[in-house]
């Protein structure tokens, strides 16, 4: 993996931050994709530039199919290409799904659904020619369970249909060299929790065990997997 060029998007923060770090441990270089914090995705360059690897952050708004089309070229521009896609960026909105107003109710699903849909196929073309490439979607440990979500509404519904896209894209694009999965956290550290937070496991997830997971699906090992959707939450609602 050392000459693999990875992007992350939301990566400034959070579990994002964390995923390029980790990338940036096994790959030759990371674009770090921020929206409004500047600083924080200032902070995460200069932590992988002082390991020796190629970084540099890019703002866009992936809630417009032009930003996402500009921050796909704005990469291939600096780094040459993009091997590694990992779609992160998505806010999870927490209210009574009657009380959600239809601007609100269209951003989470732009966000979280919309913005990977116009990535992936901004950053397709150029994977194909090489014939490899890794996509990463991140989700929602219970998007496959089709039940009620009456507080997070919209993001379930998001993260279901990234799922379905998930898989779509995977089986047309397996005989291009490119694997396409997801890897969905259930209750992690710093997220937000539902009263019901009885985790079998008897912790909360850690930023580390997504990013390992996403590590293992881009690595060799996982070329024969292909649209699958990895839970990681510790037995969480599953």
């Amino acid at each position: 993996m050392k000459d693999k060029i990875a992007l992350v998007t939301g990566s400034s923060r959070g579990i994002g931050r964390n995923i390029a770090l980790r990338l940036a441990d096994i790959a030759a270089g990371v674009a770090i994709h921020y929206k409004s914090d500047r600083r924080a995705a200032e902070d995460v360059v200069r932590r992988i530039k002082e390991e020796g690897k190629q970084a540099a952050f890019f703002c866009a708004d992936l809630t417009k199919e032009s930003g996402a089309s500009g921050l796909i070229k704005n990469v291939e521009g600096k780094f040459g290409k993009i091997d590694i896609l990992v779609n992160n960026f998505g806010p999870v909105l927490v209210k009574p799904w009657e009380k959600v107003t239809a601007g609100e109710w269209e951003y989470i699903l732009r966000s979280n659904l919309g913005s990977a849909l116009c990535c992936v196929k901004a950053v397709l073309p150029d994977m194909r020619k090489r014939k490899w490439g890794r996509i990463i979607n991140l989700g929602y440990s219970r998007a496959e369970h089709l039940v009620a979500f009456s507080t997070i509404t919209p993001y379930a519904i998001a993260k279901t249909g990234l799922l379905i896209l998930t898989r779509t894209v995977a089986a047309s694009v397996a005989s291009d060299g490119i694997t396409v999965n997801m890897v969905s956290p259930g209750l992690v550290e710093e997220g937000v929790f539902p009263k019901d937070r009885n985790v079998p496991k008897g912790r909360l997830g850690k930023f580390e065990d997504i990013s390992e997971a996403v590590l293992f699906l881009v690595s060799k090992k996982a070329d024969f997997i292909t649209g699958t959707n990895l839970i990681v939450a510790g037995g969480w609602k599953t």
